[in-house]
């Protein structure tokens, strides 16, 4: 009997030291990180990209490239940045000047059909001087000389000094025939040939106003449609063809 007890008490004690060591084995250390997975859409920075301006267009060859720590191949694109057309044509509202902007308000007319630099140059240079009688640009000038003035620095032409003089210079033409640079002439006092100016488009013609000075007027206005008496075209003397003609 007491073997028996003394028996059942040591397999007890064996079975329990066992248990223990069991557990004492076991690893209850934090488990270890895992790996993070890439997502998908994850931003990469590769080295190789270069912007280089120019005036032309244009795309260089690809190459490969393989990045340190890695076998994975890039491929890397030199991209060319094509600088703005410089130059543009002068008849673009882009590109336009200032006169051009100016007196495309002033006659009335798109800035396309502003073309003619040296004119609206030669015009802007008079602009709003004051008239006087026999004045020739000094600190005033009358209306022949300006028209003198300008077609002497546009076309190069010497015209003769007088109003009156001019008309008989000048080839007759009928008004629907009116180009840039023909002269338009007017009766302001008595039955002689008094005032002139310059048609540019539109019925507007440039000259210097005894009211305003160096300024545009209409032809339509009442006032110079009643004393409107003919107009002229220029001639070169040396070949006589006409300026503006065919």
């Amino acid at each position: 009997m007491l073997r028996t007890v003394l028996s059942i008490l040591v397999i007890g004690v064996l079975t329990s030291c066992k248990t223990i060591h069991n557990l004492a084995s076991k690893d209850v250390s934090t488990p270890k990180a895992q790996p993070k997975t890439k997502q998908k859409g994850d931003v990469k920075f590769i080295d190789g990209i270069s912007v280089t301006p120019e005036n032309t267009a244009s795309t260089n060859a690809s190459t490969s490239k393989t990045q340190k720590g890695n076998n994975q191949k890039v491929t890397v694109t030199n991209v060319s940045y094509v600088e703005p057309t410089k130059g543009l044509a002068p008849s673009t509202i882009e590109n336009a000047g200032s006169l051009q902007l100016k007196y495309a308000i002033v006659f009335d007319a798109t800035v396309e059909k502003m073309t003619n630099s040296t004119m609206l140059k030669s015009i802007d240079q008079w602009w709003g001087m004051k008239y006087c009688l026999g004045g020739n640009g000094a600190e005033c000038i009358d209306c022949s000389a300006f028209t003198k003035a300008v077609v002497k620095d546009v076309y190069g032409i010497d015209l003769p000094r007088t109003a009156h003089e001019q008309y008989e210079f000048t080839q007759r033409i009928e008004p629907e025939e009116l180009q840039e640079g023909d002269l338009v002439f007017f009766y302001t006092s008595g039955r002689r040939i008094s005032h002139c100016g310059i048609y540019i488009m539109n019925n507007k013609f440039v000259h210097a106003a005894t009211s305003q000075g160096v300024s545009v007027s209409d032809l339509n206005d009442t006032y110079w449609k009643d004393r409107y008496r003919g107009a002229g075209r220029l001639i070169k003397k040396a070949d006589s063809n006409a300026i503006g003609g065919k």
